[in-house]
């Protein structure tokens, strides 16, 4: 039987390209949310004929039930946070895979993970601002938490061996610099959003893309990171590959290095995801090792680049931190993406909030919430 998937975010780039490679496996999709493309959204429900819908956005949610009404075959469409954590939930799926962007996506993995379903993340946000409660979550029902980052992806896959994984001592995590490497804030402080959304190497959705130009991105998948593999974060080191080819490396106890490579398509991580522990056929282009001249490395400049330096603070304290500089960000990107503040402003509200208060200690869900609403505040108070 072919697996069943359950896809969160499917209107998104790691979306769309989760339905390429669904298609390509034969597999069948069990449900399907989106935010608000609901436009897109019915196209992919006819395509591939989910059981259960969700949209987040109510008045998304009214046009697709007017879209489907009459339809033979239609869906169950639920509606909303809580329609999105009810269909994270349903029996009926062999993998959930997350690709909601933002915190929004914590709610569904965790009810996914206590469902007792597989998880695939490709919702960041889950482990960032949530991380002992996602981590714990996936102990207590013994499920399987499944990367799809490229990067959280290649370390994965560098780490099959259980004997590799108890010689783990370093994760050396790539990053492409994003379009403004080498750059200083006197370059960057004019820079708007047209230019931050030109990024090199991936093709991404908006806030990803900016989150790469700002090197958010980097700071959020060494959080990621932490959780992921246990490894506390100064053993964690961001190396800058240009190419991105390199998707990430591991190091052992001998000092020898894995690292795996693939040319930058998102479709090989997330492939890797859902067949694991098997590998599908080719759904990338291969790498093409006569064409490929040069592989540089480079250090990631946290000195100009402050939101990389704000996530190292935030996951040193700890606790709530994480999510504090998670929270402000999303708010700071919304309001650089509208031109109501300039590109550097995101790192210089991130790094405030952080640096604003402790954070340490234990939280719960509500408690998560809580900081993520003080922390936009906290960007609105300090424009």
């Amino acid at each position: 039987m072919p697996k069943k998937i359950t896809l969160l975010g499917s209107t998104g780039s790691i979306g769309t390209q989760s339905l390429d490679v669904i298609r390509a496996q034969g597999y069948e999709v069990f449900g399907l949310s989106a935010h608000s493309r609901t436009d897109l959204l019915l196209r992919q429900i006819e395509t591939f004929h989910p059981k259960v819908v969700c949209v987040t956005d109510l008045d998304a949610a009214g046009r697709l039930e007017g879209a489907l009404a009459g339809r033979a075959g239609a869906p169950v469409l639920l509606h909303g946070a809580e329609g999105l954590r009810q269909l994270a939930a349903m029996d009926g799926p062999d993998v959930v895979l997350n690709s909601v962007v933002g915190i929004a996506g914590l709610g569904a993995s965790l009810a996914a993970i206590e469902s007792g379903h597989d998880l695939a993340l490709a919702n960041k946000e889950s482990l960032v601002t949530g991380g002992h409660l996602v981590t714990q979550a996936v102990a207590r029902h013994g499920v399987k938490l499944l990367p799809v980052d490229s990067e959280h992806s290649a370390i994965f896959q560098c780490l099959q061996d259980a004997h590799s994984a108890r010689s783990l001592t370093k994760i050396l995590l790539t990053a492409s610099g994003g379009p403004f490497f080498g750059m200083k804030a006197d370059q960057l402080r004019g820079k708007t959003k047209e230019d931050a959304l030109r990024h090199p190497n991936w093709n991404m959705g908006a806030k990803i893309t900016i989150d790469s130009a700002t090197l958010m991105n980097k700071g959020l998948e060494l959080i990621e990171a932490v959780w992921l593999f246990g490894l506390p974060p100064e053993k964690i080191q961001i190396v800058v590959q240009r190419q991105s080819i390199i998707h990430s490396a591991v190091q052992f106890s001998d000092n020898s290095v894995i690292a795996q490579l693939g040319v930058p398509d998102m479709r090989i991580p997330i492939q890797y995801a859902l067949t694991w522990p098997e590998r599908g056929g080719p759904v990338a282009p291969e790498l093409d090792f006569a064409a490929l001249k040069v592989l540089t490395f480079d250090v990631a400049d946290e000195e100009t680049f402050r939101c990389l330096a704000a996530c190292k603070k935030a996951i040193a304290k700890g606790g709530l931190g994480p999510c504090a500089a998670n929270g402000a960000n999303e708010e700071a990107v919304k309001l650089f993406l509208e031109d109501k503040i300039g590109f550097l402003d995101i790192g210089r509200l991130v790094e405030a909030v952080v640096d604003s208060d402790a954070f340490g200690g234990s939280y719960d869900l509500a408690d998560v919430y809580q900081c993520d609403r003080m922390a936009r505040a906290f960007v609105h108070s300090h424009l």
